[in-house]
Parts: C-alpha cells; sequence; structure tokens
C-alpha cells in the first residue's frame, strides 16, 4: 500500500487508502480493535503510520478468516505467534471441508433416492431434506457448543496470563 508521505490521515482519507467504510473504520474503534492516535483540535480522529500498519495487521488476519474478537485478542496478546493463527486457520478449513463433502455425499444419496423413485410425493421431497437439514443443526450446534467451551478456556488462559496479572486485572 503506497502511502503518500502524508504524516496523519483523517478517518475519510483512511477509508480511502485502504479501501474500507468510513462506518467500518469508527465501528472497528467502537469495539476498541482500531483507534486513531490522535484527535485534531476539531475532533476529527487522525491515524499515522503506524496505525496503518496495525490496520493492515487486522486486514490481514480478517482475510485469513478470523472474527474481530479473536483478531483483538491476537492483537492485545504480546507473545502473539502468527505460526498458531495459521494452524488454526488451517483445521478451521479442513473441518469445513469436511462438512461440505458431507454435504456433497448427502445431495447425492438424495439424488439417487430421487432418481430411483417412479413418482415423488411431496413428503418424499422434504423427509429427505428434512434429515439432511436436521444432521448439520445437529453438526452445527455440536460446533457452536464446542467453540464456547475452547473459548471460556481461552478467556481462563487469558486472566491467569502473567501480562494480564501484572497489569492489576
Amino acid at each position: 500500500m503506497l502511502v503518500s508521505g502524508k504524516k496523519k490521515w483523517k478517518t475519510g482519507e483512511l477509508a480511502k487508502l485502504t479501501g474500507l467504510t468510513i462506518r467500518t473504520l469508527r465501528y472497528y474503534d467502537q469495539i476498541e480493535l482500531f483507534s486513531p492516535s490522535d484527535y485534531s483540535e476539531s475532533g476529527y480522529r487522525l491515524y499515522n503510520a503506524t496505525d496503518l500498519s496495525r490496520l493492515q495487521q487486522i486486514l490481514s488476519l480478517k482475510d485469513l478468516g478470523l472474527t474481530l474478537e479473536e483478531i483483538k485478542s491476537i492483537l492485545a496478546d504480546d507473545t502473539y505467534n502468527p505460526i498458531e493463527v495459521v494452524t488454526l486457520q488451517i483445521e478451521r478449513l479442513r473441518e469445513n471441508i469436511r462438512v461440505q463433502q458431507k454435504l456433497l455425499k448427502d445431495l447425492q444419496n438424495v439424488s439417487e433416492i430421487l432418481q430411483t423413485k417412479e413418482t415423488l410425493t411431496i413428503q418424499d421431497f422434504t423427509n429427505s431434506f428434512g434429515m439432511m437439514k436436521k444432521s448439520h443443526e445437529n453438526y452445527f450446534y455440536g460446533r457452536q457448543k464446542n467453540m464456547e467451551r475452547q473459548f471460556n478456556r481461552l478467556g481462563e488462559f487469558l486472566s491467569n496470563h502473567p501480562y494480564h496479572q501484572k497489569r492489576g486485572k
């Protein structure tokens, strides 16, 4: 990203420079993910080159598929290891591929059932898709519960982290 030698940018200028919307930049500030380093006398948010570098990190992590909450946790951690982030995303992609392969298999099974049956009733059709939907709902419910457990463990880890304890939090 070419930075035109300018020292500070207002929100609108940074939005144009990065391709983000002003609303997105304000939201990032609101959730304390990305805040300006300075304010003008008239109250405008002002961003410098260091801020721009942090925003680039945020966008890179977002491109990897991390949530804003995950990005916030990663950037708040002084011991952040990019290899761990990449490994996590590889595992997520593998899981996503597994789910997609199961969906493909389920659809192929439904297709075979539909092709071999001479007369197809609405009930047959809805039953087939209902079973598939139920299967996927169960999977995602289980995954959600697993993620909740992982976030709870992460929260416990972070609250016991020496950096947190030094700051008296």
